[in-house]
């Protein structure tokens, strides 16, 4: 910690420089993103003023701002299934409505905000959990390439909610029984442990929304709807849907190259397969046994080992053009899937390119929409 600066105050410094940071990328889909790392950020500073320097004004101010981090998280994660626009904004703030009303009457009654917080706090927690018990393929607005890191940015803002639950607990008992003697101590800890975490997870996952995507939501509900009929019912049907579901799937990858679009994304998937991305997702998931990111990321790899053996073309080059963005999550797929990394398999391929099938000549552009 830096010498004579309150902790509070140091984590609302690196709150700050992450908030700086989302800014600087300018997009419009990290709205919601950029509000929870602000208000992140205001919530520990308030916290700071009040323990740290005894300002009593801003008492009220403390549990209004904390109990709008649980709705804000919740819209920056439910994106991730492209529902963000879909989600009526007065229901979520009525607790928060809640709290601000009887923190103005806080001087007269004591009310139990600690008790209302640590309900809102377990019941978005507990609905983030649920968001993520579907696995990566229930974020279906995700970029496939990063559907496992939103999926455990997920996990996380969830467990780290139903734990700001319970020392939301802990502080209340803490006045129950010591009058407050440790809620300083408990806030300040709690503060420094969980809002820097849950605040890069939510940074993560802003980053792991298609800026295109979210003009797409609209059209992604209207698609799963129109399709929704065509579901089949349980039966001797569904082994020969799923496999129908796979081929259509591979067509799009193997003719139209759809995985070298690095924007990719289920629901994308899903427009251009005309099939619902919850049948996409369950038949790769019950005929491949992966989910759809990792079949993506296969087709990726495969191009990427076409073009390693086959080409001069340099490795950074290599991994744009097979639909990655990141250099560590092409290394760790490639690892994954071939057991070497990109540049020691071109060693390997360079005088054996029959390990890896020719290139065609005029590849077709992937497709983006």
């Amino acid at each position: 910690m830096m010498p004579g600066i309150p902790l509070p105050f140091v984590t609302s410094l690196l709150l700050i420089i992450l908030l700086v940071r989302l800014i600087g990328q300018r997009e419009p889909a990290l709205r919601p993103e950029i509000a929870f790392v602000g208000a992140c950020a205001t919530l520990v500073t308030i916290v700071g003023l009040r323990w740290s320097f005894d300002v009593q004004a801003i008492r009220f101010i403390q549990p209004i701002v904390a109990c709008l981090l649980p709705p804000i998280a919740w819209f920056c994660f439910a994106g991730l299934t492209g529902a963000r626009s879909s989600m009526r904004l007065w229901l979520h703030a009525i607790p928060v409505g809640i709290v601000a009303i009887l923190s103005t009457a806080w001087m007269r009654w004591h009310p139990p905000i600690d008790l209302i917080l640590t309900a809102v706090f377990f019941g978005y927690g507990f609905a983030l959990l649920r968001l993520a018990a579907a696995g990566p393929d229930g974020l279906g607005a995700a970029r496939l390439a990063d559907a496992a890191k939103a999926h455990k940015a997920t996990v996380i803002a969830g467990l780290v909610l139903v734990s700001s639950g319970v020392v939301d607990l802990l502080i209340a008992g803490d006045f129950d029984f010591y009058q407050g003697a440790h809620a300083a101590s408990i806030i300040a800890i709690a503060n420094l442990l969980t809002l820097p975490l849950i605040a890069y997870a939510v940074a993560a996952v802003g980053n792991s929304v298609s800026a295109s995507e979210a003009n797409d939501a609209a059209q992604d509900r209207l698609t799963d709807r129109t399709m929704a009929s065509n579901r089949p019912e349980p039966s001797d049907l569904a082994t020969a849907n799923d496999a129908r579901i796979v081929e259509t799937v591979d067509g799009l990858m193997r003719e139209r190259q759809m995985f070298r679009d690095p924007d990719l994304t289920l629901n994308r998937l899903a427009r251009r397969a005309g099939i619902p991305s919850r049948q996409i997702s369950a038949a790769i998931n019950r005929v491949r046994g992966r989910n759809v990111s990792q079949v993506v990321n296969e087709y990726r790899i495969e191009h990427a080992k076409r073009l390693l053996a086959n080409s001069d073309l340099p490795v950074t080059t290599i991994m744009f053009e097979a639909g990655f963005q990141t250099k560590s999550n092409f290394n760790r797929e490639f690892l994954r899937l071939t057991g070497t990394s990109p540049s020691d398999f071109r060693r390997s391929n360079i005088h054996n390119p029959s390990e890896a099938a020719p290139i065609s000549a005029g590849l077709p552009a992937p497709e983006t929409r």
